[in-house]
């Protein structure tokens, strides 16, 4: 009797165990489903949130872009002049293009025991001033002066003046000097190849740089008694021009801008002055003007003029025109007395 009793206590512990790991294993799959489908959902989102995302990054770079894109440059209306994809040289001529002018030498105001400014005009016409009007193409481009300038102001290696005053005082835009130079804008027609009228585009006519043939020179003159040595120094170069207003008026002469000379010696340094008697080398436009290697008449200096008047305006001369000549080699006359008579022999 008891033998049964404890095989029927034992059936009944053998059958609790295999309910209790029954259970667990059912109550461990349960507990594994949500978590697989909470993971699930996490990964969804996460995917959503991160194409969101992507999305958005890729309109707003689109956007900056497009507000960062600066608009398009103003051009002078000059004619550009294509390089050699050769050496157009017999010489390497590569070191020319790198030349930079010396440093000036230092003067004291303490020591400038003389000291006046000058203004000078420039006639390309003339003989001695044929070189401003030298009209051939280079790797450079055009070797006109007025090129020159221009180029410099195109690639933006200068900083331009407008003309109001000769003190280099108000700052210009390339589009503004274009204007100057040019005129307004106009409006072309632009047609097909059947011959129809498409539109119109605003276009300037090309400007006429043999026009341009005479420029104005302001320097200033110093003796300096450490050195004993009378120094001409250019302060700065504009551009001269007759101007007609589209009416007919004829305003007459003036200057289109001011550029600083001291700005423009290391491109001047890179531009070879013609000369056609020289058979050996060719000096720079920067050698040129230091060396007074041209002739412009005075057309206005500090010397005995009070009311800072052009020479053309002083009393009896503005209709003698060969008094006005005169006077400016009166006041070149005095500078030079000036600089001999410190010397005693």
């Amino acid at each position: 009797m008891n033998k049964q009793i404890f095989k029927y206590f034992l059936l009944v512990i053998l059958f609790g165990a295999l309910g209790n790991v029954a259970f667990a294993q059912k109550k461990k799959a349960t507990k594994k489903a949500p978590a697989k489908r909470a993971a699930t959902k996490r990964t969804t989102k996460n995917n959503l949130k991160s194409s969101v995302k992507a999305s958005t990054a890729s309109v707003d770079t689109v956007a900056v872009a497009a507000a960062v894109t600066p608009p398009p440059a103003d051009t002078l209306p000059i004619k550009r002049v294509a390089k050699s994809l050769r050496r157009d040289a017999a010489v390497d001529d590569d070191a020319i293009r790198d030349r930079n002018p010396l440093p000036y030498e230092n003067l004291r105001a303490d020591d400038a025991v003389y000291r006046h400014k000058i203004w000078r005009e420039i006639d390309a016409r003339e003989k001695i001033n044929l070189p401003f009007r030298y009209s051939a193409d280079q790797d450079n481009g055009n070797q006109r002066f007025i090129s020159i300038l221009l180029k410099a102001i195109q690639d933006s290696t200068v900083t331009v003046f407008s003309n109001t005053d000769d003190r280099f005082t108000t700052p210009m835009t390339v589009g503004e000097v274009a204007k100057i130079i040019a005129g307004e804008e106009v409006d072309v027609p632009q047609y097909d190849s059947a011959g129809n009228l498409t539109g119109t585009k605003k276009m300037r006519n090309e400007i006429n740089l043999d026009s341009i043939y005479k420029f104005r020179v302001k320097e200033e003159v110093v003796f300096d008694k450490e050195s004993s040595r009378l120094f001409w120094r250019i302060l700065g170069i504009a551009p001269v021009k007759r101007i007609v207003t589209p009416q007919g008026l004829d305003i007459g002469e003036t200057e289109l801008f001011w550029v600083y000379y001291p700005d423009m010696r290391a491109t001047f340094a890179k531009y070879e002055v013609y000369n056609g008697k020289n058979y050996g080398a060719r000096m720079s436009w920067e050698e040129l003007f230091e060396s007074r290697m041209f002739y412009g008449r005075i057309i206005k200096s500090t010397i005995d003029n009070p009311y800072d008047q052009y020479i053309k305006n002083y009393k009896g001369l503005s209709e003698n025109t060969i008094l006005q000549l005169l006077e400016g080699e009166n006041i070149k006359e005095k500078i030079f007395n000036y600089e001999q008579d410190l010397w005693s022999y």
